[in-house]
């Protein structure tokens, strides 16, 4: 292997290069990735897949005056390797290492920061807009997937940049795939557009007859060949791009660096939006991740020769697993349930339930706001919808649980996947907001199991109810407890007391409890005997294990893995202050700040969520009281 690679500190030095060594280093650029990524996990099978996209959209831009905003950043790993962080790349994921998503903190040429989908075509029109009133002449680009391509923001965005007619591209990276494989009427418009058969037939027969002019005929032929606009518009079902008021070029070999940097220097020249549309594979260049993109899309630390995922046989059963098996288990006994998913069956641990169950399972898109929406239709309608969405990306149907699901006290459960801190996805993906909002929520119950085994029975009692209710647990592995037979229904509001002391009173919920467990041991060994109360609930609270905390411990602690504004910790606090409780609070959850990338520990550390942390917190406001007493 070459190297090309180390001389490239800036994507301005690629204009020099020709077509073939540009070739060369997209081979050198995929060795990296898949060298760093097996060490460092990641989005690999994505950021294969767009190496000459990079390379040839780079080679034609002037960066980092001209713009580009990547569509949720899964692909934009030869971005980085580009600008100037070849030497830091190997930190990638990692604790102070850079991000696995552009972030406008690391780069100035991460235009905009990115990590959820459907974005890009939006920041990228807005940065448009703003050119075009400071009277300057950059390109603007956005690069989107079919897969964000699914998601409304993506339209709305496509419909206000056709109507504006300002000058903006959009590349659509068409593999086929998000994580799982697309679903919906836009994939499949794609797929008509790869292989319309009358239309790749008529396209030979007017290039065989162009060519015949003296002369001409062979710019015609290359015009025609990257235009398309009046054969495409008449042979191509539905032309949706054009009516929107794009020029449509495409699709094209997007691993075809020198047709690709023909096209975009083409329409670098044209005025108005355009929409360049690419066919690309996802792996690209890496046979693992070719034969299962799914599986590499983002994937832990591997074994790069071989593609074999590291894995620990003794970890107990993940949470997502449990949710998976337990929903079978009651849709079994339940004929109105159903579940949905927004483009994630994998990751929420639906994909058995579509196999058992596919009538009743309805994988959205990238979609939340309709997926919350959709379960609200059905429970209209008399069925027990089940939304399984990551806790980070629920945000985006806030409203849509408001006023769709709570205003009618409609009985959907959201079951909230990934809640808490996730690790080396960072700040994008920590899902540390949603105890916030749901807790704000007229009629909604929050359940939050501390393990896997009550993961199941809350599930149990969710689907039960005829009202709204949500769930949150967190990414990775349970606690390893045992799996008891069968279900058992859980009291609403109402909190399991684990062990008893006379001196503080730790009320925690879900990932907190085990750690106000190990803490109470800690505190134990320093003379300080506290008891640990698993709330179970957010909402209701128990109001009742409140007032007993406060009326017979010196201190009260509240331990969650959210944001303390607004968090559990605040519900108590609002309570005990209208109830006239007088007893000392700790607050004990995420700072408010954007918790940074790390393994799980080291963020926990972080934000002083160790048990031996908790400990140390408790006595020294412990010390304060007895000093003050």
């Amino acid at each position: 292997m070459g190297n090309l690679l180390e001389r490239i500190d800036e994507p301005e030095k690629l204009h020099a290069l020709s077509v073939e060594e540009l070739d060369s280093l997209a081979a050198e650029i995929r060795e990296t990735i898949v060298r760093t990524v097996s060490r460092t996990g990641g989005h690999l099978a994505p950021s294969l897949g767009a190496v000459e996209l990079t390379l040839a959209l780079y080679s034609v831009l002037h960066l980092p005056v001209d713009k580009v905003v990547w569509d949720v950043g899964h692909q934009a790993y030869a971005h980085k390797l580009l600008t100037g962080r070849q030497s830091r790349f190997s930190g990638l994921r990692q604790w102070e290492g850079i991000l696995g998503f552009p972030s406008r903190a690391e780069s100035e040429y991460d235009a905009f920061g990115v990590g959820h989908a459907s974005t890009s075509i939006s920041a990228a029109l807005g940065m448009a807009i703003a050119r075009d009133l400071k009277g300057r002449g950059e390109h603007v680009v956005a690069v989107i997937g079919d897969g964000a391509m699914t998601g409304g923001e993506a339209f709305e965005a496509l419909n206000h940049a056709g109507d504006l007619g300002t000058n903006l591209i959009v590349v659509l990276n068409d593999n086929g795939m998000s994580i799982d494989c697309n679903v919906g009427a836009m994939s499949e418009y794609l797929s008509r557009i790869r292989v319309a058969p009358q239309y790749n037939r008529a396209k030979e027969d007017i290039k065989g007859l162009l060519r015949s002019i003296p002369h001409i005929g062979d710019t015609v032929v290359k015009t025609a060949e990257y235009i398309k606009e009046g054969v495409k518009s008449v042979l191509v079902p539905g032309g949706i791009f054009q009516e929107m008021g794009f020029t449509y070029i495409g699709p094209i070999d997007g691993h075809n660096i020198r047709l690709m940097r023909e096209v975009f220097a083409e329409a670098c020249m044209m005025d108005g939006p355009i929409l360049v549309h690419l066919r690309t594979k996802k792996g690209r260049g890496y046979l693992p991740a070719e034969m299962e993109p799914d599986k590499f899309h983002g994937v832990g630390k591997f074994d790069a020769a071989t593609g074999a995922v590291h894995k620990d046989p003794a970890a107990p059963v993940s949470y997502t697993s449990v949710f998976g098996d337990a929903l079978i288990e009651l849709a079994t006994e339940m004929p109105s349930l159903t579940a949905i998913t927004a483009a994630m069956p994998s990751g929420t641990g639906l994909k058995k339930f579509a196999e058992r169950y596919p009538k009743r399972f309805f994988d959205v898109g990238i979609a939340e706001e309709h997926a919350v929406t959709l379960a609200a239709g059905m429970a209209a309608a008399g069925l027990h919808p089940v939304a399984a969405i990551y806790s980070t990306f629920a945000q985006r149907a806030y409203d849509q649980l408001v006023h769709d699901v709570c205003l009618q006290r409609l009985p959907v459960t959201l079951c909230l996947d990934r809640a808490g801190l996730v690790g080396e996805d960072g700040p994008t993906h920590h899902g540390v907001f949603d105890l916030s909002y749901l807790r704000t929520m007229p009629g909604m119950t929050v359940f939050v199991p501390k393990d896997e085994n009550e993961l199941r029975d809350m599930l149990y009692t969710a689907v039960r109810m005829d009202s709204p209710t949500a769930i949150r647990y967190p990414r990775g592995s349970g606690l390893g407890v045992e799996i008891s037979e069968g279900f058992h229904e859980i009291e609403i509001g109402k909190a399991e007391r684990l062990s008893e002391g006379n001196d503080v009173a730790l009320l925690a919920v879900g990932t907190m409890v085990d750690a106000a467990r190990r803490a109470a041991a800690l505190l134990e060994e320093k003379g300080v005997h506290a008891s640990v109360v698993n709330m179970r609930f957010v909402k209701p609270l128990d109001t009742k294990a409140v007032d007993k905390a406060a009326a017979s411990m010196k201190l009260v602690v509240t331990l969650e893995e959210n944001t303390l504004g607004g968090g559990f910790g605040s519900e108590v606090s609002e309570y005990m202050t209208d109830a006239g409780h007088k007893v000392p609070l700790l607050r004990v959850g995420i700072p408010d700040r954007f918790v940074p990338q790390g393994a799980r520990k080291k963020l926990l550390e972080s934000c002083g969520l160790l048990p031996e942390q908790i400990a140390g917190r408790i006595m020294e406001k412990w010390a304060g009281l007895s000093h003050n007493g």
